[in-house]
């Protein structure tokens, strides 16, 4: 055989093996509760792109956050790891450490091509934890948390040259309709190669504040809420005013919903829908913050779905979220599933879709066949922790979830609860199943690695 009809040969094979691995993109909502999107119960709010995507791919009704608030859910989802291991178990500006492997590294070795837009939040510049260091190629947004608060913004950060750097934005850009079109922009770039795509919405956390397009549908013909009675968020706050807080809500959901849509559009138009898995889920439970209340959380809109407690809550409403993942020609469309997955096992999937191997120090486990719509049997464990307002750990064992608080850094108290028949989590049984609450009791110790971080210590 001539090597001319070699080469002829060879090519199109190494065209079908480098479209083998497919592109994974990861959208992540900032402080959105399980019942906010209309296929997961919400009646008000509208969210037709993620109802589209969960009509086109698979619904998860029991996954969970890393932490029930943002860095250490954040950190656990990169790491691979629980709040009872991973280095960062709460909110502040600490820094991923260099021994920290992430997910990029993971995908970096299987040949992708790694990029951000949104927040950040696990490492600021010039630390360990910032994106050049943790081979992220692309990265546009918000390095502190505290940036990722306001909705509009005059500058932001972005990857220039191997350093993060601060560049001028023309004044009040909203900068969630920035990073949608930066995220649009890196699948336009990379179309010809795998990569990975982490979009981490500031929506709809804290500031209510949205482009006015989103807000008119949740204002009547005289321009006030649809929502009314409204009680105004007043200026001078930490969070900026805003006349209609639950209108305002509703209209920053419906916003990220149609920057989803963007990028879906692109992914369509560029013909690489079918060889790429899309995932959409939430870092925690929904917020009661800048202007919301408990009543428009749980009376207006139904946000947590009927579960129990919100952000910085171990009740199911501060770490069950939505998760919905679409993956054609791999992930049966139109398919719910109950299998009980969390952010620590995203690192392990991952790896296993791209063919790469796994640290060895993670806690999760790949749920790729699961994903695949094959039926995947798992019996273990589920632990969380968080140290803001007094101590407390949760750990969930199949139909079972305890939660322990603290006192001065010794145990309280330990509720039970049967979460598969009482998902609102109103019946604590810890009085009447006392073996299973020292059975779980013991998990919390099992699990738990004392924090080098003094921060994260046993304590009120």
């Amino acid at each position: 055989m001539s090597l001319v009809a070699l080469l002829i040969l060879i090519s199109p094979l190494q065209a079908q093996k480098k479209a083998i691995k497919p592109n994974i993109i990861f959208i992540l909502a900032d402080d959105m509760g399980y019942g906010d999107i209309g296929s997961y119960g919400q009646k008000y709010i509208k969210t037709p792109v993620l109802d589209r995507l969960a009509a086109e791919g698979r619904r998860y009704t029991q996954f969970y956050a890393g932490s029930t608030v943002c860095a250490p859910s954040r950190a656990s989802l990169m790491t691979g790891q629980h709040t009872g291991k991973v280095y960062i178990r709460g909110n502040g500006e600490i820094p991923l450490r260099s021994q920290d492997t992430i997910i990029t590294q993971v995908l970096k070795r299987a040949g992708y091509t790694n990029g951000m837009v949104g927040k950040w939040g696990l490492g600021l510049a010039g630390t360990t934890g910032a994106p050049e260091n943790k081979n992220w190629d692309f990265f546009t947004g918000f390095l502190h948390h505290v940036e990722g608060h306001f909705q509009l913004s005059d500058s932001i950060w972005s990857l220039q040259n191997g350093h993060s750097v601060k560049v001028k934005l023309d004044k009040d850009t909203y900068v969630n309709e920035l990073f949608a079109k930066e995220a649009v922009s890196f699948i336009e770039r990379n179309k010809d190669n795998p990569f990975f795509l982490y979009v981490s919405f500031t929506v709809p956390h804290a500031e209510l504040k949205v482009p006015e397009r989103y807000l008119q549908p949740y204002l009547d013909v005289d321009g006030t809420s649809v929502f009314a009675p409204e009680k105004a968020q007043p200026a001078g706050q930490h969070y900026g005013e805003q006349r209609y807080p639950k209108a305002a809500y509703a209209a920053m959901v419906t916003s990220m919903d149609d920057y989803t849509g963007w990028i879906l559009a692109k992914l369509d138009e560029l013909g690489i829908s079918d060889n790429t898995l899309v995932i959409f889920s939430s870092d925690n439970g929904t917020h009661k913050e800048g202007g919301r209340t408990m009543d428009d959380i749980i009376r207006v809109f139904e946000s947590t779905g009927g579960l129990r407690g919100v952000k910085r809550d171990l009740y199911e409403g501060g770490i069950r979220t939505p998760f919905i993942a679409k993956w054609p020609g791999h992930i049966k469309p139109g398919t719910v599933s109950d299998y009980m997955a969390t952010f620590w096992d995203i690192l392990p999937t991952f790896a296993d879709i791209a063919q790469t191997q796994v640290p060895t120090n993670v806690d999760g486990i790949s749920f790729s066949k699961e994903l695949t719509s094959r039926r995947q049997k798992v019996n273990r464990p589920l632990y969380w922790e968080f140290n803001e307002g007094g101590f407390k750990q949760a750990v969930r064992l199949g139909d079972w979830k305890a939660i322990r608080f603290y006192k001065d850094g010794k145990p309280q108290r330990t509720e039970l609860y049967n979460v598969v028949k009482d998902r609102s989590e109103k019946n604590d049984l810890s009085g009447q199943n006392k073996n299973k609450v020292k059975e779980l009791e013991r998990l919390m110790e099992k699990l738990r690695t004392e924090s080098e971080n003094k921060l994260f210590e046993k304590k009120s």
